[in-house]
């Protein structure tokens, strides 16, 4: 049902964004921009913060809803989401021990109704929109604060001795080797069973710190001590285990698979570590959520690292570019991505800088000035949408044009063959058709194309694929493969080149030339 809707909706959209765009060129001043650039959104499900929009909604409005928000979310630029589906030990798709979420269903352990599996649907409806799929999840809640409903068979009551009680939660205890096994092999599940682009974790490792209150692992660190004499290294090293675990689990069975964590933001302040940042950060990483992330990127464990720089530049205690900069520098040849806090964007803020309307847009364009900065992550979704001090305004203008996300040449440096036969036809008064095959036969890796990329150049114009500008369109390869150009000008001459591009995002040479009038 949701792909004979899928193919209306992109219609329409394509419609909606052409006329938008010609409009936006006319008026708009756009700023440079890279060609290849990670620009991402989270969309958390957690007690319903971003999708869907509250408990136990019908299936198909659970559907709509998605679709609405990736077109949003694509009207702005953005080439990837980074979709909440474990929030609480449990599950927004199918294929899954853990019961079905009560933020999706209204209910713990029910399934939605009519029956659909929410992951497979938002992959698909992602990849139609050229868009990657990350799935995220909560690595260490057993049950949040807020939940309403649990099942009887859920592990905090047939696993109890798993979990420690902190802060109002029921949260996993990473000491115990069968809890890191459990977590390992949830992640692995998914990758194994569905069509994801990357796996995906937040902040929560060990939690936040709380005045006054104790996390009782010690026994369990009594009787698990490999070898450590000290709680806080013992600690640091049971999520070592597990994400080391779940990077060798990924390689193994599907190595394209990325695999990225967004901490919080500073790693260690310097007052205590001459290797952290100049910062003065409340609860550290590493000091506090025992999560030594600067550790994973030097080790290769994940592909991408996204720091939650939530601060403005005006913020004395943790200036955007002072953090910002010492991630250029610790980053380790991995990919870096910035996390950006658009929920604090607001008119009248008396947060210092959160008031201004270039806070965001100043952020995005620094990040563009460092080299090692690959991207951005924005939190969240809702807020994004909400538009307040017109911050996704802003972005449409420095996203204007399509990026590419970045390759990550250590997981596949191999690009797909060439497109073949490229051939432009006049389609009455409806524009230029291109159209052209996909590669006969598969590159040396056996990967064929995922899209293709369609770019038109003016007249005795230089072919630069390197300009973003000149990208017309990238179609995914599915069927009938093609592109009418409805912003064509007759009597005006073109050049059009197609190129292939794989999973990771590597780019072929280009086809043959195509030259119209």
């Amino acid at each position: 049902m949701y792909l004979k809707n899928a193919a209306f909706y992109l219609i329409i959209y394509a419609f909606l964004s052409g006329c938008s765009k010609k409009i936006t060129q006319e008026f708009v001043s756009r700023s440079p921009a890279p060609k290849r650039e990670f620009r991402a959104v989270w969309v958390a499900t957690i007690d319903n913060i971003d999708w869907p929009s509250r408990k136990g909604l019908p299936s198909e409005t659970q559907q709509q809803e998605f679709r609405t928000l990736l077109d949003r979310q694509k009207s702005y630029g953005m080439n990837a989401v980074l979709v909440q589906v474990r929030a609480a030990a449990d599950a927004f798709y199918a294929r899954s021990k853990e019961p079905w979420s009560e933020w999706l269903t209204g209910q713990q352990g029910k399934a939605p109704d009519p029956f659909y599996d929410p992951m497979t649907f938002m992959i698909h409806e992602a990849h139609q929109r050229n868009m990657e799929f990350h799935a995220w999840l909560n690595m260490n809640r057993g049950a949040h604060k807020v939940s309403k409903s649990i099942v009887e068979d859920h592990l905090i009551n047939t696993r109890p001795e798993w979990f420690l009680t902190y802060g109002g939660y029921r949260l996993f205890n990473l000491g115990i080797p069968e809890v890191r096994a459990y977590i390992t092999e949830i992640v692995l599940n998914i990758v194994r069973n569905y069509d994801v682009d990357g796996i995906h974790f937040d902040d929560y490792f060990y939690p936040y710190t709380i005045a006054n209150e104790k996390l009782k692992d010690e026994d369990t660190f009594r009787r698990n001590k490999n070898g450590f004499s000290n709680i806080e290294d013992w600690r640091r090293n049971n999520v070592d285990l597990i994400i080391k675990a779940i990077s060798d689990g990924i390689k193994e069975i599907k190595p394209k698979v990325k695999f990225g964590i967004s901490p919080v933001g500073v790693w260690r302040n310097a007052s205590v570590d001459p290797t952290g940042s100049k910062t003065q950060g409340g609860q550290t990483s590493y000091d506090n959520l025992y999560a030594d992330t600067r550790k994973w990127v030097q080790k290769g464990w994940i592909d991408y690292i996204a720091p939650q720089i939530y601060f403005s530049f005006e913020f004395n205690k943790v200036p955007y570019g002072v953090l910002a900069e010492w991630w250029t520098k610790n980053a380790y040849q991995r990919h870096l991505y910035i996390g950006h806090g658009v929920y604090r964007v607001k008119a009248g803020s008396n947060e210092a800088g959160w008031e201004k309307a270039s806070q965001i847009p100043r952020q995005v364009r620094y990040n563009r000035s460092k080299a090692q900065i690959s991207g951005s992550i924005f939190y969240s979704a809702k807020p994004l949408s909400k538009n307040e001090l017109s911050v996704n305004d802003s972005l449409r203008n420095l996203y204007f044009y399509p990026a590419l996300p970045p390759a990550m040449p250590w997981k596949d440096n191999i690009p797909p063959n060439a497109p073949e036969n490229v051939q432009a036809k006049k389609v009455n008064d409806a524009g230029m058709l291109i159209s052209w095959d996909a590669p006969a036969l598969p590159a040396k890796d056996g990967d064929n194309p995922t899209s293709f990329v369609l770019y038109r150049f003016d007249k005795n114009e230089k072919i630069n694929l390197d300009n973003p500008s000149k990208i017309i369109a990238i179609v995914r390869n599915e069927g009938i493969l093609g592109y009418t150009d409805r912003y064509y000008e007759p009597g005006k001459s073109y050049t059009y080149v197609v190129t292939s591009l794989d999973r990771l995002s590597n780019e072929s040479e280009m086809s043959n030339v195509v030259q119209v009038k």
